[in-house]
């Protein structure tokens, strides 16, 4: 029986095919030669059999601008990459940055406002795709003719957006770590305000924005995180009851379990979550967190009141 492969190639292209060698089964992170459209491609096995046909059945986008086909039509693996095989790919993949620079000219001469972002040889050089950005249409056509007769081979201009393009060019984010788009994050996903809002931090574009110039990704994923873990805490602006007396909740550190309280007469003071709890409890209240007040079905508090 047939296994579904997931492939991926340079950047964030990947493609779905299938192994038919029983006798020998695929492995992830072999690097293999695969039937294209246009020839044969190489790339490395990220997922095989169940995960790869599940991944493969939700893809949306098997490549920037490519739709992923359907099981039935999935082009076969041929075999394993040998090592003259890997050799040829790592001589292209060496030659693709003079080709960028040709294109670059190219394009400047044809006076057409585009950014050649990235260019991508197929292993067999039937194909050489141009990614590039662009901030309005632009008609290409004489382009393409004019690299075809430079290259002698198909050309393929791809328009990708800013994000796309950093996740193929890499680079390291503000964390002091490569973009989670060009590592493990390969599935970009949109990324609004509200989720900086809701972890609250500063809406400063520069704070958070990636190097691509928009919303960081790591919004996104962690947002689930920020989400559920302030439930536990009680909510900013309310007033307790504490050993102190009444005191209004400033802040909350969720990484470091703590909370920041102020009292009329005795000032502020920082104490950790689970005293905190302690103390409101042994007064006979009751801790009132956003889940507990989600739980028992608790509207929410009338704003003029204070808390």
């Amino acid at each position: 029986m047939s296994q579904t492969v997931e492939v991926r190639f340079k950047g964030t292209r990947k493609g779905y095919f299938v192994w038919g060698d029983e006798a020998d089964p695929i492995r992830i992170k072999d690097v293999v030669i695969v039937e294209v459209e246009r020839g044969r491609d190489l790339g490395r096995v990220t997922a095989v059999g169940e995960l790869a046909a599940k991944k493969c059945g939700g893809c949306t986008s098997c490549a920037v601008g490519e739709t992923a086909e359907e099981p039935a039509a999935l082009k076969p693996v041929i075999r394993r990459a040998s090592a003259e095989d890997i050799k040829i790919h790592q001589e292209i993949r060496q030659s693709e940055e003079a080709v960028r620079q040709k294109v670059i000219q190219r394009a400047r001469a044809h006076e057409l406002l585009m950014k050649i972002s990235d260019t991508e040889w197929q292993w067999d050089r039937n194909k050489l795709t141009i990614y590039f950005t662009a901030d309005k249409r632009v008609d290409f056509r004489a382009l393409v003719r004019d690299l075809a007769s430079l290259f002698h081979t198909r050309i393929e201009l791809r328009q990708i957006g800013v994000r796309d393009e950093a996740a193929r060019l890499s680079g390291v984010g503000r964390c002091g770590r490569e973009y989670c788009c060009s590592t493990w994050l390969k599935e970009l996903s949109p990324v609004n305000l509200g989720l900086a809002k809701d972890q609250h931090l500063s809406l400063n574009p520069s704070q958070i924005s990636g190097g691509c110039g928009r919303l960081l990704c790591c919004l996104k994923y962690e947002h689930d995180f920020y989400v559920t873990t302030r439930k536990r805490f009680p909510k900013e602006g309310k007033t307790l009851k504490t050993s102190v007396g009444a005191e209004k909740v400033i802040a909350v550190d969720i990484f470091r379990e703590r909370v920041f309280l102020r009292h009329d007469e005795h000032g502020s003071r920082i104490i950790p979550l689970e005293q905190l709890r302690t103390e409101v409890e042994q007064l006979g209240d009751v801790f009132t967190t956003l889940e507990t007040r989600s739980r028992r079905g608790i509207g929410k508090t009338d704003p003029s009141s204070g808390n």
